[in-house]
């Protein structure tokens, strides 16, 4: 008799300390990968909410950005633990989608951020990133009046399957259609999903297209692309020479940046990607309307305004150590 009543009272004392654990919803962020120090800060921006807003962050993340079924063995994991809203990155906008659904019939809330999914009606409640055909075509814009609307250029894709670079891609190949005086040489390869893969293939392409029919401007639609591509120039010895626009900054481009061998930068704003996502999956667990797309936000960082307070918002939380 005393044993059964020693252990209800053990049962009642430790029952409110797992209610307490319970009571804090949890929200899971599934990313693209994990190298990329875009992903570091939308990874701090999502912490960060977490913090302000009392909620769980689950951060889980793929080690390359080519690893479909790591990442959705990664989902999989999270409907098993039954966590309050999944926040997924896709690699792949339609091999995730059946996760995705898998996660929704599991009555758990699902938010894309950064990639779209294919066909997401009825399987995602918000989409949270950057108008990246916008941000395409804001690349294309700049480049050709960097070059003041003449010359060859050509475009390094990033890998396929990928959504939300593709329709970069897409932007800017609409966008430089604008400007007749200039000719796309190359816009149908692709780099792959890793720095080095990106430095092979555009040191093919510059062999590929040197002496008269080299270019003037390049555009890369990511950051391992962007790498790649400054790493074969500066092997080339025309770092600074051909007129080039990447995307997303780090402290290591920046500095390129100064120094000449990147022309521009399109700056999207991981941080405040993060951070909204959350945010959006919390509203949601609160009860709270939550909007179907959420935009946040691209920059055209330049030489010029580099240093500026606007820009340097933006692009602060993502000059760390790469």
């Amino acid at each position: 008799m005393r044993y059964l009543i020693l252990l209800l009272s053990l049962f009642s004392i430790t029952l409110p300390s797992v209610a307490e654990e319970k009571a804090k919803p949890v929200i899971a962020l599934i990313p693209k990968g994990s190298a990329h120090v875009f992903w570091k800060s939308v990874e701090s921006g999502a912490l960060k909410a977490g913090e302000d807003l009392g909620v769980q962050v689950l951060w889980s993340a793929p080690e390359r950005e080519d690893d479909r079924r790591q990442q959705m063995g990664m989902v999989d994991s999270m409907i098993i633990r039954k966590v309050d809203v999944l926040c997924l990155a896709p690699l792949d906008g339609v091999a995730l989608r059946e996760k995705a659904e898998k996660a929704t019939k599991a009555n758990i809330p699902v938010i894309i951020f950064d990639s779209p999914l294919s066909k997401a009606d009825g399987v995602s409640i918000s989409y949270v990133g950057t108008d990246n055909y916008a941000a395409g075509k804001r690349g294309a814009d700049g480049l050709a009046k960097i070059l003041g609307g003449k010359g060859r250029v050509l475009m390094l894709r990033y890998n396929p399957g990928s959504s939300s670079t593709e329709a970069r891609e897409e932007g800017f190949a609409a966008g430089i259609k604008a400007f007749p005086d200039i000719k796309v040489i190359s816009d149908e390869q692709y780099a792959g999903a890793t720095v080095a893969m990106a430095v092979d293939k555009s040191k093919a392409l510059l062999l590929r297209f040197s002496g008269d029919q080299a270019p003037d401007g390049i555009f890369c639609s990511n950051q391992s692309t962007t790498y790649g591509m400054l790493t074969a120039l500066k092997q080339s010895k025309l770092a600074g020479k051909v007129k080039f626009v990447g995307f997303d900054p780090t402290a290591s481009l920046i500095k390129s940046l100064k120094q000449g061998e990147l022309s521009a930068i399109v700056s999207q704003d991981p941080y405040r990607m993060g951070y909204l996502t959350v945010k959006a999956a919390a509203d949601k667990i609160a009860g709270k309307p939550v909007e179907k797309n959420i935009d946040t936000g691209v920059s055209f960082v330049t030489n010029e305004n580099v240093d500026t307070p606007e820009i340097q918002a933006v692009i602060k939380p993502q000059l760390g150590n790469d």
